[in-house]
């Protein structure tokens, strides 16, 4: 999805799949060890089909449809102000269609003690490099690096549907930090906290919220959701 914070000379690529197969393909080459982690289908959010994800779930990805009410709601969200763990990783979106890469790099950035990223991948070095940055710094240093683009663009040809400029849905990221559940989304203007959460409850608590996002778009069925779950 386009993005708001887009500058004229911003860069615009085409979105990442909904396809978890895809999105392995895609961490797994920038230095996720395949016997770490891997992303998988939920297909439901009752709990017996919850209960059929493979845990644990280290983060959730939502793709929900942009609707004048999200686009409200979301202006509305970014007047608040709202306590946040220092230890939350978070960056901004300027790129357009970024945010299926943008999630996936939310879902990675805030698990470092439950996963190991290949030493010298780019992963590796990205994380390390954006540390200390803010999150309009994270983004502009996403944006002007060439591996990254290179490689979300072979993982858009991996798909199995053709890829458009003109998304009108949306990737977010659904964590746990310091025991709250928190919604990373590149296009709002900071991580939104839902509450108290657990690693052991965390795909239980993102489908509760996910289901109340659903339930204000009834009309739609554009929606998908991806757990990323730990190997054991």
């Amino acid at each position: 999805m386009a993005t708001p914070d887009e500058r004229p000379s911003a860069k615009r690529w085409l979105p990442l799949e909904a396809n978890p197969e895809v999105m392995n393909q895609f961490l797994w080459g920038l230095g996720l060890p395949q016997d770490e982690a891997e992303c998988c289908d939920v297909y439901g959010l009752d709990d017996e089909l919850l209960a059929i994800v493979p845990q644990p779930v280290l983060a959730v990805l939502f793709l929900y449809p942009i609707t004048s009410q999200s686009e409200e709601e979301r202006l509305q969200q970014d007047k608040e102000e709202r306590d946040v763990s220092s230890k939350v990783y978070f960056m901004k979106q300027t790129v357009g269609n970024a945010c299926g890469t943008i999630g996936l790099l939310h879902s990675v950035g805030n698990i470092p003690s439950e996963i190991k990223l290949q030493e010298g991948s780019f992963l590796d070095k990205f994380f390390k490099s954006t540390a200390n940055m803010d999150p309009m710094e994270r983004a502009v240093f996403l944006e002007n690096d060439r591996e990254i683009e290179v490689a979300h663009s072979i993982a858009v040809t991996a798909g199995e549907t053709e890829a458009s400029d003109n998304a009108d849905t949306h990737f977010i990221c659904f964590t746990c930090v310091d025991g709250e559940l928190y919604e990373l989304d590149g296009r709002k203007s900071g991580p939104i906290s839902h509450g108290t959460s657990s690693p052991t409850t965390l795909l239980q608590d993102a489908a509760k919220v996910i289901k109340g996002m659903i339930e204000k778009n009834p009309g739609s069925l554009n929606f998908n959701v991806i757990a990323l779950s730990k190997k054991v």
